[in-house]
């Protein structure tokens, strides 16, 4: 009897392996395709994989597998392998070659054999992302490419982060198939992979495929294709039972058993049975290599082990011929990680920590063992886990270095908090590696700002604080205090101003570069209108001392500040946009890509507030380009999205501006950018009616601001939100409670770019107007043609213009709930054409800024005034023409309230009297009310309960209480508060209730 102890045939996956084709004939046809591919241990995923590569054809086929070491694996350990086979294939000059921009530098931090790395920092990331996708198109031009990550369950950080960037940011044409596996059983709710895939999913061109375990005739199939025989039925009924299914239990129970023998009790003990057979020095020998992990190298095996390589191999050989390792290039790997990690757990205590105490040791005698970083980052993780204090601390340390020279700035801080931990355990640290507690602390701050990890850096800086006497150590206090108020400022957190203010009075006799590090820093936080002034100086002398101290960078970045400043009145912006475009010359010849992005974040903004909305999306899109080439689409990308949003909203091209924000949220961006993202897109569903999604975009949004300091630009906005959903919900009293608030505790010192539309929000609620606001407008000033357009907007509303008093301009104000009109729309007296004069300016300024749903929310109130005036056809021109504007916005409060005007209209022209419709209701009744049910209505607006109804229109309460279900069910409401709100919105009733 023969006993294969794989089977030669591949059972039950035809559809899988045919969706992988599918896959690839996408990619060949020129679309962009990933695969996720998951399943338990031992189900195949790797099986599929072979077979479906072996039948790629002329595909390029490059493989990398995730490595685990300890909790996290190893940094860019696939990608690092891919490389390196290309290497062998192609030559160092061959792979070069096809490098985007000719230069390797950013792939020296995935093999040193590409000499050394370009400058640290995020710019480093974001250019060995950029090269490492680039190479993988241009390979792609000459032939289609399979690419498969193995084993993402094991991924770090920095490889999740790469592959999620290679997935979304490829051309949809570049010819690049990628396929991912993972262990579907490893992803406990807090593994980190769960949000990549779930991020992942999102993406068009992914698709997702779980194997399931094999059916009992698959069983049959797999089992006859290893016995070279067809199994008895009990023997099979055995073997389904004890493996479910599992093709690795499968094999391995038919390797022990022989088909019928007595089986081991235990998962543990059936794979370890197969180890159990091999000779005892082979047994060993599998025992110590379990402790280096999936994959170890033969040289560092041979270390370990103490014999020389003949000896090695003699002892190896029954593994291989037994399954249980396979020949890996240079090294060898367990057939599955299964058996690897049943040696490993049934390790002793004490046989533990010496096996990882001789792998650490093998490595500090030989480091080219293994190619940087990973045999730093390997030797921290053996001295670790051999519970060494000292030298876990000193290797850590190490690991931390290598760690940044790869730009894996996630197991950068991992290993550098490993320091801390230790710190106390090991009583001469700062000897051991140069360093004392503080500058710890400071580098950890450092890194834990570059991977995002905003809250703890903020802990630590002030932690590092407490341990320093700023007077007799200044510089240093100040690098954390600068370093301190930068990260507060990117989470939303206040005191960032006094942070960088001590700073520049503890530097300023200290180094020239450091203090136009800390002026620039503290130029661009200086936002509020009263510190202009000081922004301006302060960018200034920055710019000066950037330049004596040779530093173009910092002086791009001040010269952002400086233009930005000089451009806040809105008036004079093309005299000084050429500051944005020499700062973009100075970061261009810099290579300082962040300096490039935030004069497109500058740029975009300003060209926004001057109401040159086309320019502005033009300028933050290719931003978000730039952003998404350094790979920096999660922070500055999504910060940009946010500045094209906002003109797209301006522009009317809502859906747009929804599939910006969708793109922008996928990529989990840091809380204050979500928030700021969700709150634009509330905007869209309330001016759409959806007060259901509204609610739950601003619960997000409350949960990120109430956790913070903002500036006006968030707060204010923030506020009208609040405002206009109490008064869609028709919680009028509410609404005028938060407006009271909003223009008690934001509006002071705020800018007027958000102070004016959130004055125009709150001349709307209508009459109690709070006092507050005549004093926020008559101290609010008007820069620029959209804050102009929101000015007249408020004066046409309020009469409260220049000049004006409270009392005298709010005597003849249209009231909001629908003004006075007679049964014959007729007004006596001049104001109300001098009201709607003030409405046509207001128009006038939306149309020429093309905004055109504050156009149509101002035609709308015009129509109003014409009616009030008498003038029917003017009345039905601006409604006609705030339709045209509001039906492509799908606004549909807004269509609804211009169906009312054109119901009063009819009602006041006399045109409806006496003509009914089939369900009893006049001909153009707003909203399909009959006259009845608009009495109702009327009524319950002004709060009178069902029986006071019944009481006043001397009908029945049950009558009234039918009347009111048909009237919410055509309002499509669900309360009488809602119903209220709506009439109130719509303007149904004239003069107060």
């Amino acid at each position: 009897m023969t006993i294969h102890m794989v089977s030669p045939l591949f059972v039950g996956r035809a559809g899988e392996l045919a969706a992988l084709g599918d896959a690839l004939s996408r990619v060949r046809a020129g679309a962009s395709s990933t695969v996720l591919v998951g399943g338990e241990a031992g189900v195949g995923k790797t099986r599929l994989v072979e077979e479906f590569t072996g039948r790629a054809g002329d595909a390029l086929v490059l493989v990398g597998g995730c490595l685990e070491l300890g909790t996290e694996g190893l940094p860019f350990a696939p990608f690092s392998a891919v490389l390196r086979g290309l290497v062998r294939e192609r030559g160092r000059d061959g792979v070069a070659a096809l490098v985007p921009g000719g230069t390797t530098r950013g792939l020296a931090r995935l093999l040193p054999e590409f000499g050394e790395p370009d400058r640290d920092g995020a710019e480093a990331r974001a250019r060995l992302f950029e090269q490492v996708l680039g190479l993988l198109e241009r390979l792609a031009e000459e032939q289609p490419v399979v690419l498969v990550i193995e084993d993402a369950h094991w991924a770090d950080r920095s490889t999740r982060d790469l592959l999620s960037f290679l997935v979304r940011y490829q051309r949809s044409d570049a010819g690049l198939l990628i396929v991912v596996t993972y262990r579907t059983d490893e992803l406990r709710r807090t593994h980190p992979l769960r949000p990549l895939l779930a991020e992942l999913g999102r993406v068009g061109w992914v698709s997702r495929m779980e194997l399931r375990r094999l059916t009992r005739r698959e069983v049959v199939e797999q089992a006859a294709s290893i016995l070279e025989r067809e199994p008895n039925a009990t023997d099979i009924e055995m073997i389904y039972a004890r493996s479910e299914g599992n093709p690795l239990f499968v094999e391995a129970l038919l390797s022990e058993a022989g088909g019928g023998v007595a089986l081991p009790e235990s998962l543990r003990d059936l794979l370890l049975a197969g180890v159990e057979r091999l000779p005892e020095e082979t047994q060993e020998l599998l025992r110590v290599a379990s402790a280096g992990g999936q994959r170890i190298e033969h040289a560092l095996l041979t270390a370990v082990s103490g014999l020389d390589d003949a000896e090695l191999s003699s002892a190896l050989r029954p593994a291989v011929a037994g399954n249980v390792l396979v020949v890996d290039g240079e090294g060898y790997s367990f057939r599955h990680a299964l058996i690897r990690e049943a040696l490993h757990d049934d390790l002793l205590p004490g046989e533990h920590t010496r096996l990882h105490t001789r792998f650490a040791q093998a490595l500090e005698r030989d480091p080219s063992i293994l190619p940087a970083p990973r045999g730093a980052i390997e030797l921290a993780h053996h001295w670790h886990s051999a519970h060494d204090a000292t030298w876990a601390l000193v290797s850590a340390w190490a690991a931390a270095d290598a760690a940044r020279k790869s730009a894996a700035y996630g197991e950068q801080l991992r290993m550098l908090s490993r320091v801390l931990e230790l710190w106390d355990k090991v009583p001469d640290a700062a000897e051991r590696i140069g360093c004392d507690h503080v500058d710890v602390l400071y580098r950890t701050v450092t890194v834990a700002h570059v991977a995002g990890e905003y809250e703890r850096g903020i802990a630590l800086a002030g932690a590092a604080m407490k341990e320093l006497d700023p007077d007799a150590d200044p510089i240093r206090a100040a690098r954390l205090l600068r370093k301190r108020g930068i990260i507060r400022y990117d989470l939303g957190r206040s005191g960032h101003i006094d942070d960088l203010r001590q700073a520049a009075a503890l530097v300023a006799d200290g180094p020239i570069r450091l203090r136009a590090q800390v002026m620039e820093n503290l130029a661009r936080m200086l936002h509020a209108t009263d510190l202009w002034p000081e922004r301006i100086a302060t960018a200034q002398q920055a710019i000066d001392l950037a330049r004596q101290g040779g530093d173009p960078t910092v002086e791009a970045r001040a010269l952002i500040a400086l233009t930005w400043a000089r451009c806040r009145d809105y008036t004079e912006v093309d005299a000084h946009l050429g500051g944005f475009a020499e700062a973009r010359r100075l970061a261009l010849g810099a290579d300082a890509y962040n300096a490039l992005l935030a004069c497109a974040i500058s740029e975009s903004d300003t060209l926004e507030g001057a109401g040159r909305h086309e320019r502005a999306a033009q300028v933050a899109r290719e931003g978000v380009a730039e952003a998404e080439r350094y790979g920096v689409a999660r922070t500055s990308g999504a910060f940009l999205s946010i500045n094209l949003v906002e003109p797209l909203v301006s522009l009317g091209r809502w859906d747009e501006a929804l599939d910006v924000i969708e793109h922008a949220l996928d990529l989990v961006p840091p809380p204050p950018y979500q928030a700021s993202l969700q709150g634009m897109g509330m905007d869209i569903a309330l001016a759409r009616g959806e007060l259901d999604r509204a609610e739950e975009l601003l619960d997000r949004v409350r949960a990120v601001v109430s956790r913070g300091v903002f500036r006006d630009q968030t707060m204010l906005p923030q506020a009208e939100r609040e405002i206009s959903l109490l008064l869609a919900r028709g919680r009028a009293d509410e609404a005028r409670e938060a407006a009271v608030r909003a223009l008690r505790d934001d509006v002071p010192g705020a800018g007027p770019r958000y102070v004016w539309p959130l004055l125009v929000t709150v001349a709307r609620l209508g009459e109690p107007l709070p006092p507050e606001l005549a004093a926020a407008a008559g101290s609010t000033k008007v820069q620029g043609a959209v804050q102009r357009a929101h000015h007249l907007t408020f004066t046409a509303l309020t009469g409260l213009g220049p000049g004006s008093s409270r009392g005298a301009a709010l005597e003849g104000v249209v009231h909001p709930a629908g003004g006075d009109v007679s049964a014959d729309g007729a007004e006596a007296g001049g104001g109300a054409g001098r009201r709607l004069q003030a409405w046509d300016e207001a128009v006038a300024a939306w149309t020429a800024l093309r905004q055109p749903y504050s156009e149509a929310l101002t035609l709308a109130d015009a129509a109003r005034a014409a009616l009030a005036c008498g003038e029917r056809q003017e009345a039905a021109a601006r409604v006609a023409r705030a339709r045209e504007l509001a039906e492509p916005l799908k606004a549909a409060p807004l269509l609804a309230e211009l169906d009312a005007l054109v119901g009063r209209a009819q009602v006041a022209s006399g045109r409806s009297r006496g003509a009914a419709g089939p369900d009893g209701a006049p001909v153009g009744s707003p909203l399909g009310l009959t006259a009845r049910e608009l009495e109702v209505l009327r009524l319950v607006t002004a709060g009178r309960s069902n029986r006071e109804i019944a009481g006043e229109l001397v009908i029945a309460v049950k009558t009234v209480s039918v009347h009111v279900s048909n009237i919410l069910a055509k309002l499509g409401v669900a309360s009488r508060g809602e119903a209220a709100a709506t009439a109130h919105r719509l303007r149904l009733f004239a003069g107060p209730q």
